[in-house]
């Protein structure tokens, strides 16, 4: 039975091998920090009302330890900050993956909590609404469902539906064992055939 740490080990780019543009979230969510490890989590999704963080502020309290808490929120306020990601890394959450932005940059840096999001923002949002818990969201131009699993490095996020998610990291570990098995000439051997079979078949020439 496939885990957390299985999927972990597969980068997200490898993950394209079996799934379409519609699971990778948009580009501009990143990494807040520098070398953030990747991870890997089920996710525990969270709606945000406009204005309003109180639903992600209620969520720490309630997702599993190995989560990742997915947001969907206000990109004009903070949904976080230095004490929330404090709190969610004590009870275990992997990491958050926010539509939206947050504040404290220099402490969840020091916590070296994983966090994505579209940037930072002093002001923070209110906590006055309160929206249901792991509902179908949208992150990123991507829907997520809760226990949808989510990896998210360097290079991007993906977001795997249960559905898929033998078949994604079967083809991706695949993807991933083939190019650490072939050398640099190899790959390239392989790499100029099938440009130059390609030119051909275009009718293209020098």
């Amino acid at each position: 039975m496939l885990t957390m740490a299985d999927f972990v080990k597969v980068s997200p780019c490898e993950y394209s091998e079996g799934l379409g543009r519609e699971q990778f979230v948009d580009g501009a969510i990143r990494e807040l920090w520098p070398q953030m490890p990747r991870i890997a989590g089920p996710a525990f999704t969270v709606k945000c009302a406009k204005g309003d963080h109180l639903s992600l502020h209620a969520a720490i309290y309630r997702a599993a330890p190995g989560d990742i808490i997915v947001v969907e929120a206000d990109p004009e306020f903070a949904s976080a900050g230095g004490n929330v990601c404090a709190v969610a890394q004590q009870r275990g959450i992997a990491g958050f993956v926010i539509d939206g932005v947050i504040r404290d940059l220099g402490e969840v840096r020091d916590l070296q909590f994983p966090v994505y999001a579209r940037g930072v923002i002093p002001v923070p949002a209110k906590k006055e609404q309160i929206l249901p818990f792991n509902q179908p969201i949208n992150c990123g131009g991507v829907r997520v469902c809760a226990g949808d699993i989510v990896v998210a490095d360097e290079e991007g996020i993906v977001v795997i539906p249960k559905a898929l998610a033998e078949e994604a990291y079967r083809l991706g570990k695949e993807r991933t064992d083939k190019d650490a098995a072939m050398s640099l000439s190899e790959w390239r051997e392989a790499h100029e055939a099938k440009i130059e079979a390609t030119l051909k078949a275009l009718g293209f020439q020098d």
